[in-house]
């Protein structure tokens, strides 16, 4: 096995290298601190792999993104989200039977427990479907305390598009609309969200498409932000349903899950202003000027986003086939010319991301922006237990970070009437 050397006043430490399925090397610190006395700063864990995983693969520098080996462009086109979530958490594409056995155990589990409609009461009208929905996904540990892992997997799997949909009639005031066994995965999940108890919702086939495709695309990225909660809230020993709670709480953030409402929301910005895409062009590029051009660039990704791709294809497809005009879709496709052609960007390699299209897409689709997020974390839910489950069957250690203290040193008290 390869070593690296760590050269500390005069002595030298060898540490184990890891390589990756991938050819990705790592360096083994887990006895830094035991031998050296020192540890690793790695602000923001950029530079720090928290964990082995066998779920997701990015190569941001070439635009790579794979689940458990299968590219993400041809999942999107000939997958299923249910086939791709039974993917994820179970490791396998399902055989024909198995998924048969997969959707009919979902389908019979969507319902919720009828005293939980009396939380959804307790909210004031303006709540935030994510704040609900992260309360309700950790009530659900309180109906269903046992420890059965497959069952509760199933159970959060099934209810959680259900709470969403509830969430959402909860915030605009109307009735709640109950699953219904005779719809697959997304169209239930549409009628629970548009239909009113007197008016079947009927699904548009390209809404129902470009929705799976979407729940594809987010459904897991590796160690993000609300994937790394998850493990570490997980790595304590805490219930599947109160880790992925967790998981939302991280997902909800700005910088995170709600990205592609900031996209929407500087898209606004540009139209209220009177449209003029290159004088925020220009102030993006202002080191003096506050403003950030949203949608653009991604920690990981070095290259094109593959899923900008797909999503950009997806939604000009929608737009085409509803017979609706956007004028924020014809703002997002002249910044994205521009970006694409200035050198300032393409020496940023500042490129459309995942966030850039989605929030367009979703409104084709006449989803409000409150519910961008509650979608986003719909389908990042197979990923969650995904990496949860994994952590488990590893048998993970707590995780316990260290830091560098910069605090004072010592002092002497200082009784209350000297200070």
């Amino acid at each position: 096995m390869s070593a690296a050397t760590l050269v500390l006043n005069g002595t030298s430490y060898d540490f184990p290298v890891i390589v990756g399925s991938e050819k990705e090397v790592g360096i083994d610190i887990g006895r830094l601190r035991a031998t050296t006395g020192a540890i690793a700063l790695d602000p923001g864990y950029g530079n720090t792999g928290s964990c082995k995983s066998a779920i997701t693969y990015i190569d941001g520098e070439k635009g790579i993104l794979r689940y458990r080996g299968y590219r993400i462009e041809e999942l999107a086109a000939k997958a299923s989200f249910l086939e791709v979530t039974h993917l994820l958490v179970y490791g396998t594409l399902p055989t024909a039977g198995e998924l048969r056995r997969f959707t009919r155990q979902l389908t019979e589990h969507t319902l919720l427990h009828e005293d939980m409609k009396k939380f959804y009461e307790g909210f004031p009208p303006s709540a935030r479907p994510m704040s609900v929905l992260s309360t309700m996904v950790a009530s659900l540990s309180t109906y269903y305390p046992d420890t059965q892992v497959d069952l509760n997997i199933i159970r959060l799997l099934a209810k959680l598009k259900t709470i969403a949909a509830f969430s959402y009639k909860k915030s605009i005031g109307q009735p709640f609309v109950y699953p219904r066994n005779d719809l697959g995965f997304v169209a239930d999940f549409l009628h629970m969200m548009f239909a009113v108890p007197s008016e079947p919702y009927d699904v548009p086939d390209v809404v129902h498409k470009a929705l799976d495709m979407l729940l594809i695309l987010h459904a897991d990225h590796e160690q993000n932000c609300s994937t790394s909660t998850v493990r570490m809230v997980g790595s304590s020993g805490t219930d599947l349903f109160s880790t992925v709670s967790s998981g939302v709480c991280a997902l909800a953030g700005p910088l995170h899950g709600g990205a592609n409402v900031a996209v929407i929301r500087m898209l606004e910005a540009i139209r209220d202003d009177g449209g003029d895409h290159s004088k925020f062009i220009a102030k993006a590029k202002d080191k003096s000027d506050p403003f950030r051009l949203m949608g653009f660039g991604h920690r990981v990704y070095k290259n094109f986003d593959p899923r900008a791709r797909l999503i950009k294809e997806a939604t000009d497809r929608v737009l085409s086939l509803l017979g609706r005009e956007d004028p924020l879709l014809d703002i997002a496709k002249r910044l994205e010319r521009i970006a694409l052609e200035d050198e300032y960007f393409i020496a940023r390699r500042l490129y459309p991301n995942l966030d850039f299209y989605s929030g367009i897409l979703y409104r084709a689709m006449g989803l409000p922006t409150d519910m961008f997020t509650v979608l986003f974390a719909l389908g990042r839910l197979p990923g969650w237990i995904a990496h949860w489950k994994e952590m488990r069957e590893m048998h993970g250690r707590l995780h316990r970070p260290r830091q560098i203290y910069t605090g004072h040193t010592e002092r002497a008290w200082i009784p209350i009437d000297q200070r």
